[in-house]
């Protein structure tokens, strides 16, 4: 994995997140583990530490990593039966071509540019896998491609039915103006209800400006109650409390993971119907899928209709870890 953030990390870090569980999983499984990693990384399992954390390092400093990667994934290459890459897909380069079953995974859109070079390169036993069938779309232009979704520790997250009458809406997510933080708060001002607002404050120019332009000036502590950023145990917390989870994102999300976090605690998400949602939510029964803000609105008043049992049973059937890791390690 790449440096920069922690494993797992602290706060966000869906990626960092998913490294670590995943990497406990195959131990709980029974498999040999070894991590490369930033420094302050904790798996069940060995850790090798490089580069540092800090997502504002400049070229050289990933190249030197890059550097690293190789001395050490070459230095190995007879070790590992199975090597795992959420990093940079360049990372491989020195064992394409090696016995090791290679799975290069990726959470967000894909460049095919890198995809052709390295297809190009000789290679063998090495598959691609991305989060959901949007994603992989994104890059599959060569190669052996396969969609295995995230997910979560369903262990970390309990289902609430007893949700009160006037409990709040929620948004769960960086506070970037692709989220769609302020769709968020216009469908709570009209259907006159309470959001929380749990996300980290991006600081780009642009995403800054936004919060403190748009954002902030909202924020009363009444009805538009801004949490600060949250950890695991928060998630918990104020998910469960919330009528709904609300995701009016504004780009092709190739994921969404804060989805199955609030279905794990049963509570159902209404989201616009872009990126990976489609693969995600299911109208009537664990949420709703949309395509304006007026039709948000209107789904907030049918909510109650939605089974939080069935929200919940339906998202650990699909997004658990362990089930997620088995299939990974099918792929070998």
């Amino acid at each position: 994995m790449d440096p920069g953030i922690s494993i797992p990390p602290p706060l966000y870090g869906g990626h960092e997140r998913l490294v670590a569980m995943f990497a406990n999983e195959y131990y709980k499984l029974g498999h040999q583990v070894s991590l490369l990693a930033g420094p302050n990384s904790n798996i069940t399992g060995e850790v090798n530490y490089f580069g540092s954390n800090n997502l504002n390092r400049g070229k050289w400093h990933k190249f030197i990593e890059l550097l690293y990667a190789w001395y050490f994934l070459f230095r190995n290459r007879k070790n590992f039966d199975i090597i795992h890459n959420f990093g940079r897909l360049a990372y491989l380069i020195p064992i394409l071509n090696t016995k090791a079953a290679k799975l290069m995974t990726y959470g967000r859109a894909i460049n095919p540019k890198g995809i052709k070079i390295i297809s190009a390169l000789p290679n063998k036993n090495l598959t691609y896998t991305a989060c959901s069938n949007y994603c992989v779309s994104t890059g599959n232009v060569i190669g052996t491609w396969k969609t295995v979704y995230n997910a979560i520790d369903f262990s970390k997250y309990k289902l609430n039915l007893n949700v009160l009458d006037d409990a709040p809406l929620i948004f769960l997510g960086r506070l970037d103006k692709i989220k769609g933080v302020h769709t968020a708060i216009k469908v709570a001002k009209k259907t006159n209800k309470k959001l929380l607002i749990g996300g980290n404050i991006s600081h780009t120019p642009d995403n800054l400006a936004y919060f403190n332009e748009l954002l902030k000036p909202q924020f009363d502590d009444k009805q538009i109650i801004y949490l600060g950023a949250l950890n695991d145990e928060d998630k918990n917390k104020y998910l469960r409390l919330a009528k709904a989870l609300l995701f009016p994102i504004e780009w092709d999300e190739p994921f969404g993971m804060v989805m199955v976090e609030a279905m794990a605690c049963g509570t159902p998400v209404i989201a616009f119907n872009k990126g990976a949602v489609p693969e995600i939510v299911v109208n009537d029964l664990n949420g709703y899928r949309c395509d304006s803000i007026e039709q948000m609105i209107e789904y907030v008043s049918k909510i109650d209709k939605i089974d939080r049992t069935q929200v919940r049973n339906y998202a650990e059937t699909r997004f658990s870890s362990k089930l997620i890791a088995q299939q990974y390690l099918e792929l070998k």
